[in-house]
């Protein structure tokens, strides 16, 4: 007589193994993938070269859950730029804390130049024409609004050296246009390395400002 052949009982040979349930992702964590899905997408693309199908199909989900949560394409893109505009002018606000006025020169740059390193795909998106109104403003008005805080520095220093104040607005403009236009020239190139590049903004800044002529002349004819 032959023995009984021993079997598993809890798991039928004919019974297929279940798949592993895939963890539903919250509201917020769904609107948080949807956000870093558009910003690569938008740095890489654009927003005309962008559709909400894409998008979509990045996140694994359909259509309607990207118009769920931000309305359409219009409305991810103006979160995303929010968002980085935000981040930024904080950074570099943030810098402009206590300090001899060169320090401050040097903060600000490393701030600038520290977001750039880190939020490449956000910057790329920033100094890009936006074709959607921001409640932020555009990267110009960003640019400005860093430049009201360099303006307060720059008028107390004007003063201790015997410059006119009245004229910080213009030197602050002029500081921060070049720092935000070098650091688009040094997304892309990425040389020499940062501390570098920072260290020659504020050797120009610096010196540049350590020279100024209370009353500058034009040496040429023109005079309008």
């Amino acid at each position: 007589m032959m023995g009984a052949v021993a079997t598993d009982s809890s798991t039928p040979s004919n019974e297929k193994p279940r798949r592993a349930r895939r963890t539903r992702m919250t509201g917020a964590e769904r609107r948080q993938q949807l956000l870093e899905i558009g910003r690569t997408l938008f740095a890489a693309k654009g927003f005309e070269g962008t559709s909400v199908e894409e998008i979509a199909a990045r996140a694994g989900v359909s259509k309607p859950v990207v118009y769920e949560h931000f309305g359409g394409k219009e409305g991810l893109y103006a979160v995303v730029v929010d968002r980085e505009m935000r981040r930024l002018l904080d950074m570099v606000t943030g810098s402009l804390t206590a300090g001899h006025p060169r320090e401050l020169c040097e903060q600000a740059a490393f701030a600038l130049l520290d977001y750039i390193e880190e939020y490449t795909d956000g910057f790329r998106i920033l100094v890009r024409d936006s074709p959607i109104p921001q409640s932020t403003g555009s990267f110009a008005s960003l640019i400005s609004d860093i430049a009201t805080q360099v303006e307060d520095i720059l008028g107390r220093e004007f003063k201790n050296r015997g410059f006119d104040a009245k004229l910080a607005p213009l030197y602050a403009q002029a500081l921060v246009g070049m720092v935000a236009l070098t650091g688009q020239w040094w997304l892309d190139v990425r040389r020499p390395k940062k501390a570098e590049v920072a260290a020659h903004l504020v050797n120009l800044a610096w010196h540049g400002l350590d020279g100024l002529e209370p009353r500058p002349r034009l040496i040429g004819h023109r005079k309008a």
